[in-house]
């Protein structure tokens, strides 16, 4: 069982994390994978099982975090569907895949490349004086399901709801960035689902792990932070909309940044 205060810790996390999603779209797994860790070790969860409990967990809350953001964003009008129904069978593949993987592999060289790219991605999105004056560039179909691929497999490795690479890609097509964010919080639904399928089967045969568990989900964490997530989520997306674009873009490429800092950290 949990302490008092790690009941605690869970529902203040739960609600950060859902004021971040429903602000800029993303699924807050950078956010709640070493806090989770960091909580379950406090537990008495040997230091690997924590991982990937946390990676587990994190996806499963990301499930309750994207539904509420992108249904926040959707009643304003911000989510792209079109956009969605192409991205959405590579995410849902590449997740899925990637969640397998997970586990096992090196995922330094992943990581710093990831960093790298979310580091390009926010010197772009800041220096741009209007990104919707960018002419629109639509990729071809294939592209689109193809992105979706690796956004999906790279959310998997890392644990997070893809809003660190949907939103960019989808910026850079000249998309207004209030909708890039509403699309992606949508995009980051069958991101969690199929991610959270696989880490349950992955962890399913494990003997040594907690009680109240799925795999490498936690039941009572992702109870405790997808409620608080839930319910802050549409706070952060009210938040968005009535700001200026280009207020939201700048806000967006200081997080993108801060994530890639504390990613490249976290393998050095």
């Amino acid at each position: 069982m949990f302490s008092l205060t790690s009941i605690f810790l869970f529902l203040a996390l739960g609600a950060f994390v859902g004021l971040v999603a429903g602000m800029f779209g993303i699924g807050g797994g950078g956010v709640m994978v070493p806090l989770l860790g960091a909580i379950f070790i406090m537990n008495g969860f040997d230091e690997v099982n924590a991982v990937r409990m946390a990676f587990g967990t994190s996806m499963a809350t990301i499930i309750i975090t994207s539904f509420s953001s992108s249904r926040a964003h959707n009643k304003g009008g911000f989510v792209l569907w079109q956009k969605f129904w192409l991205i959405a069978p590579g995410v849902i593949i590449g997740t899925f895949l990637g969640s397998f993987i997970a586990t096992s592999i090196n995922h330094i060289y992943l990581v710093c490349f990831f960093s790298a790219y979310m580091f390009y991605a926010a010197a772009k999105l800041f220096i741009k004086n209007d990104i919707t004056n960018l002419k629109q560039k639509e990729y071809p179909k294939f592209i689109q399901t193809l992105a979706g691929l690796g956004i999906g497999a790279i959310s998997a490795l890392v644990s997070i709801g893809g809003g660190t690479l949907s939103v960019p890609f989808l910026t850079f097509q000249g998309i207004d960035a209030k909708k890039a964010i509403g699309t992606s919080a949508a995009i980051g639904l069958p991101i969690a689902i199929s991610g959270t399928f696989g880490y349950m089967i992955n962890g399913w045969e494990m003997t040594n792990l907690s009680e109240f568990r799925v795999g490498y989900v936690n039941l009572l964490a992702f109870a405790l932070v997808g409620l608080a997530s839930y319910n802050f989520a549409p706070i952060g997306a009210k938040f968005t909309h009535k700001l200026p674009g280009s207020w939201v873009r700048k806000l967006f490429s200081v997080l993108l940044f801060f994530m890639s800092l504390k990613m490249f950290l976290s393998v050095i």
